[in-house]
């Protein structure tokens, strides 16, 4: 029946040839419109998986409850000096709160009024302690500096300190070396010409400073879903404004990106990079590797256009099926390509090798449809029921995967019979003068009759040698392993992962209340795992009496500094050299040992006898961030005691909900860029509370649902494949046949990606479906090829045709492996190995395995 229903719509076709091809066109033209106009695909590798598993759940519940935990755009700032850091997130911030059109939401993490104020409280005591030491110290030279603060303030407030020195009002022992120490550096760089950055907070503070030289902002920015790269809008307003605000590595500061939206929008411009060339190289190999095939121009112009036909159908049925292609679905047209082209070189060296033997066109195209049709339908349905096996599995993106290529196989094998036969009786190709088959493989043919059961043998003491191996296969679960680490977004998430005080890496627990959050964030804080875990109770500072009665001190003591100065006129270059002039004067006779301030005294010198415009570049520089520190260091001198009730709102916001929820916030011991750190620390938590959720348990609780989904769906697929062969082959031993050399061929494969060191990952594991597809393909057609009596299958058409749709396949391939992105390249390594294994089980291992035909099963 299936011949017969075959044969007629060849007959059909080739009788209205040109109507086949209008209407195709018409078809072709209505689909590439659709999905040009409705393209789509979703680079958020969070919604390959489904919303329903509980896993998702969890992170649902928690991000619904507190939206703000968690931010699409993450930047990170980092300076040379803390005054630097402080001064530039601040113009950044403030910068970009009046650009609502690309921004909805900024905020600095550890950052605002509150901070500035209360910062300290939240210092051990020792260290606020040290500090305000050191700031009452600091007073004899802060407070000149207060009134006057430039070049002739610096030098009239080192003349001040020789002559106290000098007059032993000042013990030359109780001077800190750090300030004076640092001024001189500074400015033997900057007279030198040479970068360099001075912090007035850590000369002040005496040490330095407990935040760092990092700062970093929280992003909600405006998306546009009707881009492909939908935070652009945001990235370019935050980039140019740190442009123009002159944040650049070049004037000692750096601004970087990363978060979700960036690495999501340079994940697609990376694997648009290079996409056209390589697009181009693949199509100029495809086409030689069909004229090696086909041996006429006309043959391949039919099966390209009958396969570009049929690809803008899969696409445009593909967008109206799940609305927008994945990372993993969108890879239905390197199987597309490879199948489709494999069902048109089917038919095409079929109806080849009939013109060979009866050089009539129509004839031969009519034979082809009797003696390919079978097979092709037969592997088309099949493959089609093995993709289809991948629809009930909770991963998203492998069952919109299934579904897209499933109905792909059926459009492929629609448009072999259809609009392939009919443009070859449109091009009307010549007549072939040679046999068609590989006649030079006889020889191999009649060795492997020869030796058959030591090739089987040693073939199969091969293959389980490698079986200890399956358990050392290995599930790469971390994403940011398929991201390009050159790429700023990533290698700035990379970083961050490194510090446990910054990683991004951290896990959230939803508690019904603050007293249970404390209870559980109580047990954690207690795993060797966990660095440190913060809740809305974390805000409120510890020895708060003791720190305030030390920052009161400070602020009694450094009164004077803060008091208002009348504004005093500039100084002239004249002015400024005198005072430079007095230090030199004032220092020189106790610098001699002193080896500090003989320093210092040189490169006042040198300042004083530089040009006057140097010594105005010098004063600008030196004392641009010296307001600012004294307005910071005013605030955080303001402290007072912290409560629940006065803590700011958007923090409570931020911790708690209405309803009286709260958050945990777990961080990482060690490196969470690390696979096993992750796992421990998830691991770990989870034991405590096994509602955690956040960015270490998703991963790998996806990672266990995508290995469950493929085993699911691998489970599946065989047994739907297995009773769809049994229903037409009627044999067991016909369906063994066919499967075997397919598990053997699976089997293989993940034996090399433990020798080759390949881990699968959420990218390349597509390489397992697409072995099943191309696997049953090549297999169903040896077997219905052995079973019609063919002998010497190496040397007949058959293995002709698999092997350049192999090859073809393989072209495709090859330039998803040559892809800048990781991702991409690792799923174009994996599909070239599965190819090169299923290929030699069905060219070399399943001809031997069958054996000599039985009595051909002629149709009736």
């Amino acid at each position: 029946m299936v011949e017969t229903i075959v044969l007629r719509v060849v007959q059909a076709c080739i009788r209205h040839a040109f109507a086949t091809l209008a209407l195709a066109v018409l078809v072709c033209m209505g689909a590439g419109t659709y999905a040009a106009t409705h393209f789509a695909i979703n680079t958020n590798s969070s919604d390959l998986i489904s919303p329903d598993v509980p896993w998702r759940r969890f992170e649902a519940a928690f991000n619904a409850a507190f939206p703000n935990l968690s931010a699409d755009v993450v930047v990170v700032i980092d300076a040379k000096t803390p005054d630097q850091a402080d001064a530039a997130v601040t113009a950044l911030s403030n910068r970009l709160a009046a650009l609502p059109s690309a921004i909805k939401l900024i905020r600095q993490t550890g950052g605002g009024s509150f901070f500035e104020r209360n910062g300290l409280l939240y210092q051990s005591p020792e260290d606020v302690d040290r500090l305000t030491v050191s700031l009452v110290r600091s007073q004899p030279f802060l407070q000149p500096l207060a009134a006057e603060p430039n070049l002739s303030g610096l030098g009239h407030m080192l003349a001040g300190l020789g002559t106290a020195i000098s007059t032993g009002q000042v013990s030359p022992d109780t001077l800190d070396p750090k300030p004076l120490g640092a001024i001189t550096a500074w400015l033997n760089n900057f007279l030198a010409s040479r970068p360099s950055f001075l912090s007035w907070v850590e000369m002040v503070a005496g040490s330095d400073d407990k935040r760092g030289t990092r700062r970093i902002l929280l992003v909600r920015p405006v998306l546009d879903f009707t881009d492909l790269q939908p935070g652009h809008l945001a990235a370019d307003a935050i980039r140019n404004t740190a442009r123009d605000l002159s944040l650049t590595p070049d004037k000692g500061v750096r601004v970087r990106l990363t978060g979700d939206v960036p690495m999501a929008d340079e994940e697609f411009s990376t694997l648009a990079e290079g996409a056209g060339l390589n697009g181009a190289l693949t199509a100029l190999a495809v086409l030689i590797i069909l004229w090696l095939a086909l041996k006429s121009g006309r043959i391949i112009i039919a099966v390209v256009v009958s396969l570009i036909i049929g690809l803008a159908v899969t696409a445009a049925l593909g967008l109206a099926m799940v609305g927008a292609f994945n990372l993993i679905s969108i890879a239905f047209a390197v199987l597309f390509v490879g199948l489709g082209v494999d069902f048109a070189i089917q038919f095409s060296v079929r109806y080849r090798e009939e013109r060979h033997l009866a050089d009539d066109l129509v004839v031969s195209l009519k034979q082809a449809a009797l003696k390919a049709g079978r097979p092709l339908a037969l592997a088309a349905v099949a493959v089609a029921a093995g993709f289809y096996s991948f629809l009930p599995t909770s991963y998203r993106g492998l069952s919109e995967l299934g579904l897209i290529a499933g109905t792909g196989m059926i459009v492929a094998f629609i448009t072999s019979i259809t609009i392939l036969p009919a443009l070859l009786q449109i091009l009307r190709p010549r007549g072939e003068r040679e046999p068609v088959g590989f006649l030079f493989l006889a020889p191999v043919d009649r060795f492997t009759a020869r030796f058959r059961y030591p090739i089987l043998i040693i073939t199969f003491v091969v293959v389980a040698a490698g079986l200890p191996l399956l358990w050392h296969v290995r599930f790469d679960f971390n994403p940011i392993h398929l991201r390009s680490a050159s790429v700023e977004s990533v290698s700035t998430f990379i970083d961050l992962t490194h510090d446990p005080d910054t990683s991004p890496a951290t896990i959230h627990i939803l508690r019904n209340s603050l007293q249970s959050a404390r209870e559980t964030a109580a047990k954690l804080d207690t795993l060797p795992e966990v660095s440190r875990t913060v809740t809305l109770a974390s805000f409120l500072p510890e020895h708060q009496d003791q720190k305030l009665a030390a920052i009161a001190n400070a602020k009694a003591a450094l009164a004077p500094v803060f008091a208002s100065h009348p504004p005093l006129p500039a100084p002239s270059d004249e002015e400024t050299v005198a005072a430079l002039q007095q230090a030199v004067a004032a220092l020189a006779g106790i610098a001699q040992n002193d080896k500090t301030l003989a320093a210092l005294v040189i490169a006042l010198k040198n300042l004083a006898d530089a040009p006057a415009d140097t010594r105005i570049r010098a004063q600008q520089a030196l004392f641009a961030s010296f307001p600012a520190m004294l307005t910071r260091l005013q605030q955080s001198l303001e402290a007072a005691p912290v409560t629940l009730d006065n803590l700011p709102a958007e923090i409570k916001n931020d911790w708690t909900t209405p309803d009286g929820k709260a958050a945990i916030e777990v961080f990482a011991r060690g490196d969470s860029n690390d696979n096993g750190v992750l796992r421990q620390f998830a691991n770990a938590v989870r034991a405590v509370a096994p509602d955690a959720t956040g960015y270490p348990v998703t991963i790998q609780d996806a990672s266990e649902t995508v290995v469950r989904a493929f085993l699911q769906a691998g489970a599946f697929a065989l047994i739907s494949i297995t009773i769809l062969l049994f229903i037409v082959l009627k044999r067991v031993t016909d369906v063994l046949l066919t499967l075997v050399p397919l598990l053997v061929a699976g089997m293989v494969t993940l034996e090399l990606t433990v020798l080759l060191d390949l881990p699968l990952n959420f990218a390349n594991i597509i390489a397992l479906p697409l072995l099943l597809g191309v696997g049953v393909a090549f297999k169903v057609y040896f077997v219905m090829a052995w079973r019609s009596g063919v002998r010497n299958l190496l040397a007949s058409s058959l293995t002709r045709a698999v092997l350049f749709s192999a090859a073809t396949t393989a072209a495709a391939f090859g330039s998803l492996w040559f892809s800048h992105h990781p991702g991409t390249s690792s799923m174009g390594e994996l599909l070239a190995l599965s190819l090169a294994c299923t290929l030699s089980a069905a060219v070399l291992f399943q001809p031997i395995l069958m054996g000599p035909p039985r009595k051909p099963d002629l149709p009736k």
